[in-house]
């Protein structure tokens, strides 16, 4: 029996030390990103897509964890025919920011490259069926260097080891 408590104390503590627990405690309290645009898996509106004007949505953001330095946020598609469609990449969001409002950016944030080739917004425009559109927010504990010619997956290799938190909210669309 001791030896069972001594093998499952080592376990927590390499668990802990990894970052497999500290990541559970950190994040007790969860980063909450909603729109007033859209419900969580409710309709974007036609305004924010390829349809309409093409803008951002509205985005709020709530219970950014203490310590946080910056937010990313990802916004893509995974149900698109070839493979995820990455439609905006933002780093380096002010912390204290409560809401990115639509159609802008945030003042000293950095847009990367989306799946258009483009350093911007690039709202839904599925080619057929309804499409499930992810937006993921993360609070860093640190500001990223990175170039704005940077994609999501170098924007997700700079996160890493560095999130305190993540939430997300999914829209749907379909044309």
């Amino acid at each position: 029996m001791r030896c069972r408590l001594l093998t499952l104390f080592f376990i927590c503590i390499f668990l802990f030390c990894s970052g497999g627990l500290q990541r559970e405690v950190i994040g007790m309290s969860t980063l909450k990103i909603s729109s007033p645009a859209f419900g969580s898996n409710g309709h974007i509106p036609g305004l924010y897509t390829c349809d309409g004007k093409d803008v951002n949505p509205a985005l709020v953001i709530e219970n950014v964890p203490d310590g946080a330095k910056s937010l990313a946020l990802i916004v893509d598609d995974p149900d698109a025919t070839a493979g995820t469609w990455v439609h905006w990449v933002l780093w380096n969001i002010d912390p204290k920011l409560k809401e990115i409002k639509a159609d802008s950016v945030p003042s000293k944030s950095v847009q990367g490259k989306n799946d258009f080739g483009k350093n911007n917004y690039g709202g839904p425009c599925p080619p057929s069926g309804t499409h499930r559109y992810f937006f993921r927010l993360y609070a860093l504990d640190t500001l990223l260097n990175l170039s704005p010619d940077s994609t999501k997956y170098g924007l997700e290799k700079a996160m890493k080891g560095h999130v305190l938190s993540e939430g997300q909210i999914v829209g749907l669309y379909k044309r």
